[in-house]
């Protein structure tokens, strides 16, 4: 369901520019989970970003249910992430003016697939459910995360892409996001592609890809 085709990404520096990807492939299979691994600078988020459609590519292809990312304007783009793609980022990234309930609700909202019953089930998978009518401030991270999570899968996405979605969090809050977060992915059929330094995350994915000079290695 996801195909990434000999994708080269470069930028302008003062001293020339600067590759940061060089031919990168992967395929991904629908319900399946990838951990993208590397030093910090190989090129694992901007790789999740392109894939994303927030970058485009200096060469190569993103297909997405075989549709080309790469070859989209700009709001072919979005409407991919309203639909069919969902983002997770290690900052969360919540609307603070808005409610627990309304921030799970706002990306299938903008779909035009919400389902209450759908968010309360998520909700109550995350242990959300009497913190719905909070904002997101009253939370700790663990429970901002959770939201975090509970807005990405809300609308149904195809694939969901994650950048350290525990990064901010100490290690049992973060091994039980993961844990939750594996679990729903698993029941929806969600491909789930990670980025991560941390190798126990890693090593909860069916498949492990590592970078190293904008390469897989």
């Amino acid at each position: 369901m996801l195909t990434i085709k000999s994708v080269e990404k470069s930028y302008l520096h003062e001293d020339g520019r600067i590759p940061v990807l060089q031919g990168v492939s992967l395929a991904l299979d629908q319900g399946q989970t990838l951990a993208l691994t590397g030093e910090s600078g190989s090129g694992k988020s901007t790789l999740l970003h392109i894939t994303a459609g927030l970058e485009a590519p200096d060469a190569g292809s993103v297909h997405v249910f075989g549709k080309d990312i790469t070859a989209m304007d700009d709001s072919g783009r979005a409407a991919m992430r309203r639909r069919d793609i969902a983002l997770v980022f290690q900052q969360f990234n919540l609307i603070p003016s808005l409610t627990v309930g309304a921030n799970i609700s706002f990306q299938a909202a903008l779909a035009g697939k919400v389902d209450t019953a759908h968010v309360t089930a998520l909700a109550e998978a995350l242990g959300l459910s009497d913190q719905l009518s909070k904002y997101p401030e009253a939370l700790s991270g663990g429970q901002q995360q959770r939201v975090a999570i509970a807005r990405a899968l809300a609308a149904g996405p195809k694939l969901l892409l994650a950048d350290e979605p525990t990064g901010n969090l100490d290690e049992k809050t973060g091994a039980t996001v993961l844990e939750q977060m594996l679990e729903l992915v698993q029941q929806s059929g969600t491909a789930l592609m990670v980025v991560t330094h941390s190798p126990k995350v890693a090593a909860r994915m069916d498949r492990t890809l590592e970078l190293s000079g904008g390469k897989v290695v």
